[in-house]
């Protein structure tokens, strides 16, 4: 016969204890589908470095990422309900909630504070001012965000931009398609494009960017939306948003270890190459004087409703939407989770 003292008989209730709560909590993982704006690189790294170490999981989140092909994909990748959290810019989403009241998408988090939205070409083009576009072939992505907000730069700088036409292209023969020339000027953003080139033997000097916050469109960039179910479960959420705080925090203070985990995703990419491109979103994007002194992911209220109301004006909107529906900074963590630093 077996005979079991007070103290083992404790001992094995409690390791049963802590074996069916540890089970209870891998069942209470919440399912979430998040999509990128584009493909595995170092800017959006940290959602990578979130999910390789678990800090999602310790929020009680199971994520599947995928990439993306444009950011007003993502918006609509989320808006169909295909996914329930995406990362996109946030000036699509203007747009979108003004045509869509009573379905809006939130924006819960700024994750570019300077946006990187902008056009380039090749200076053997003979394009050295924005009113050389004129008659010219555009190459972008559909989806791509840059594009997407060309009409409103056009409308800044004084350029018909139905004199330019468009060439969809994707998103892996945009930068080739402009050294071979089969385009006169390409969209995107700054550290995808400019690298992009780079990557393609062109040297920097030897490009043309009229980067749109240069010629007075104070916007914002890209940010993590959520999906109007999510906006009842306040908790997921906020617990989404701290496990990325929590890596971009690691990856801003060590790029290459973004860098290590977009390589696991996809090894064919250039380390160096997104190191640098890492590197130049962090300083140009991300690190801006307000994040410094406020934190990640909120926003000035009173640029944000200008912007709002700047961009509704240049996309022809009868109307602007309602900030607050727009973005929110209800779910975000704690202004001291949100400090971040290189």
């Amino acid at each position: 016969m077996i005979r079991f003292s007070r103290q083992n008989f404790c001992a094995l209730m409690l390791g049963g204890v802590a074996a069916m709560a540890a089970h209870a909590g891998a069942l209470a993982q919440t399912p979430i589908k998040f999509t990128l704006d584009w493909v595995f690189q170092g800017p959006t790294s940290p959602f990578l470095v979130a999910l390789e170490k678990g800090y999602y999981k310790a929020e009680g989140l199971d994520v599947t990422m995928d990439p993306g092909q444009g950011s007003a994909g993502a918006l609509q990748r989320v808006a169909t309900g295909a996914y329930q959290i995406g990362f996109a810019d946030v000036n699509s989403l203007i747009e979108y909630n003004q045509k869509n009241a009573g379905k809006e998408i939130l924006c819960v988090f700024i994750a570019y504070d300077f946006p990187p939205f902008g056009v380039h070409a090749l200076k053997k083009s003979g394009i050295a001012k924005p009113a050389d576009l004129t008659g010219k072939k555009l190459g972008a992505p559909v989806f791509d965000a840059s594009f997407r907000l060309f009409p409103a730069f056009a409308k800044k700088v004084g350029l018909d931009a139905k004199s330019v036409t468009h060439v969809n292209l994707t998103p892996q023969l945009r930068e080739q398609s402009l050294v071979q020339g089969t385009v006169d000027f390409i969209s995107g953003h700054y550290f995808s494009s400019i690298l992009d080139l780079k990557a393609r033997n062109v040297k920097q000097e030897d490009i043309v960017s009229f980067n749109y916050s240069d010629f007075g469109m104070d916007v914002y960039g890209n940010g993590i939306i959520i999906a109007p179910e999510l906006a009842s479960k306040p908790e997921v959420v906020t617990g989404f948003l701290r496990a990325t705080l929590k890596a971009w925090k690691e990856v801003a203070a060590d790029p290459k270890l973004g860098v290590a985990a977009a390589k696991k995703r996809d090894p064919l990419i250039d380390e160096a190459l997104e190191l640098e491109r890492l590197n130049m979103s962090l300083k140009m994007n991300v690190l801006t004087p307000f994040v410094k002194a406020n934190g990640m992911g909120d926003v000035d209220p009173a640029r944000f409703a200008r912007s709002v109301s700047d961009v509704s004006e240049a996309f022809g909107l009868p109307s602007a939407p309602d900030a607050s529906k727009v973005f929110s900074n209800k779910f975000l963590p704690v202004k001291a989770d949100r400090m971040i630093a290189p």
